[in-house]
């Protein structure tokens, strides 16, 4: 990677430093951001809203607490950005709907983001998703599409593919995105940074995802360590989410532990399950080889995942037909026809077709555990393609959304950590992404293993 050039090229680290040290100042860093989302905006489609006049004086109260040594948290004066699925007060949370109302009062945050707001962090914007996050790729009735930083005629991919396009082209250094099946893993993968699904309940989330358990709430950012410091300010206790993990070792504090001595399973494709393009096998296979020049124990092992594609639509479908319960004859004519479709799909499904998916999700769920009693860390794919045609649910060939996506949502399932590094690209020079997955809990192990990756050099991209 070359030496960071501009404001908007630094890392949220980069930028915590310049400010100790007076290089600059949030004020300057968050003018950067603004002008640098005026210039990409229109070429990729990444924001639903931006908020100049907010982040400029969240921005110079940064600064005046800078100037006088007095930082206000971990990240204050760093510009970060939001999904439209988790609510910052101030302003409407569409999630990419023409169903939801704009009234409000829009005067509360979601846990994540009120940790944000106690660090200090300057509020850029909120960014686009397809409509109330139900698939892979961002567009949406609301916003239209939202394309690929490295090819406009490409996908972002989704659901946080707004999210992952405004990192990758420097319009913030950070953001938060959510993961039901994917959807932060995915638009990293396409658009060349890192993404963190944590364990289910390290970042407490409300109001609950109307697709429940399966949905996580991550960082996203342009290396593994931005992403540890962010994870360690949104994750804690919150009464709000009776589900959530409690207090945790700052992932921060391990990075430098590396992967020496570390188990690892290498899957190139589920045991055969999953045709992989040769540019995606090739650059994944080279980042392992990494792996095991860092001193981790690397062999080919594959999980017992028989293919739990059908439990994952009984759970996504039935609860994208209950979120949508409430809407009238004419506002269900105004969603995304392919949301129309799983709907519909969802509310023929009973309780007990319900139970049976949970059924198949625990016993994935311990298979997985017995699977990490051997090995500290499974390495995949996180696709087995790049990015393809924007405007579209899936490539030929496939028809859902998890056609396409056979090594994402399997851990949405079992609830574990799982992070997307960019190791390399296609021969069209769009990022390819190594997944990596961890037994529940072990967050620490994930980031690790992408900071090593990073550090050696066998990570991370070229600016698009």
């Amino acid at each position: 990677m070359t030496e960071p050039t501009f404001l908007t090229d630094l890392t949220a680290r980069q930028l915590l430093g310049g400010y100790a040290r007076g290089d600059f100042s949030p004020l300057d860093v968050t003018r950067a951001a603004l002008d640098r989302i005026e210039v990409v905006q229109p070429l990729v489609n990444a924001f639903v809203r931006v908020d100049s006049e907010d982040a400029l004086a969240r921005a110079a109260a940064s600064t005046e607490r800078w100037r006088r040594g007095r930082p206000q948290g971990l990240l204050d004066g760093v510009p970060v950005t939001v999904k439209d699925l988790l609510l910052q007060a101030g302003g409407p949370t569409l999630r990419g709907s023409t169903t939801v109302g704009t009234a409000g009062p829009w005067d509360e945050d979601a846990p994540p983001v009120a940790r944000l707001r106690a660090h200090g962090a300057v509020f850029l914007g909120k960014t686009t998703t397809p409509e109330f996050g139900w698939k892979g790729v961002t567009d949406s009735p609301l916003t239209g599409i939202t394309r690929n930083p490295y090819d406009p005629s490409r996908t972002s991919g989704g659901s946080s593919g707004g999210s992952a396009a405004a990192v990758a082209l420097g319009a913030g250094p950070l953001s938060l995105g959510t993961d039901g099946g994917g959807s932060v893993r995915i638009p990293a993968s396409f658009c060349g940074i890192f993404g963190l699904k944590p364990t289910y309940g390290r970042v407490p989330i409300y109001p609950a995802s109307p697709f429940g358990t399966l949905s996580h709430t991550g960082p996203m950012a342009r290396d593994a360590a931005d992403a540890a410091l962010l994870l360690d300010v949104i994750s804690g206790e919150d009464w709000r989410d009776w589900s959530h993990l409690g207090p945790a070792r700052p992932v921060g504090d391990c990075l430098a532990e590396g992967v020496k001595g570390l188990r690892v399973a290498y899957s190139a494709s589920f045991g055969g399950q999953v045709a992989v393009d040769p540019a995606v096998a090739s650059a994944v296979r080279a980042a392992v080889g990494r792996l095991a020049d860092l001193g981790a124990y690397v062999e080919e092992a594959d999980p017992d995942v028989a293919d739990p594609v059908d439990a994952f639509h009984t759970l996504w479908f039935s609860s994208a037909a209950r979120l949508t319960q409430r809407l009238g004859r004419e506002q269900r004519q105004a969603l995304d026809p392919g949301l129309r479709e799983i709907i519909d799909r969802g509310a023929r499904h009973s309780a007990l077709d319900y139970l049976a998916a949970v059924d198949t999700r625990m016993a994935l769920g311990r298979r997985m555990g017995r699977f990490h009693t051997s090995y500290d860390l499974l390495v995949t794919p996180t696709l087995p393609l790049t990015a393809f045609e924007a405007g579209v649910e899936a490539p030929p060939g496939t028809h859902r959304w998890t056609g396409w996506t056979p090594f994402t949502y399997p851990f949405n399932l079992t609830q574990q950590p799982a992070a997307t590094v960019p190791c390399g690209v296609d021969g069209g020079g769009l990022p390819i992404g190594l997944q990596l997955v961890a037994a529940r809990h072990r967050d620490d192990l994930v980031l690790r293993a992408a900071h090593a990756l990073y550090e050696s050099g066998a990570a991370g991209l070229r600016r698009p």
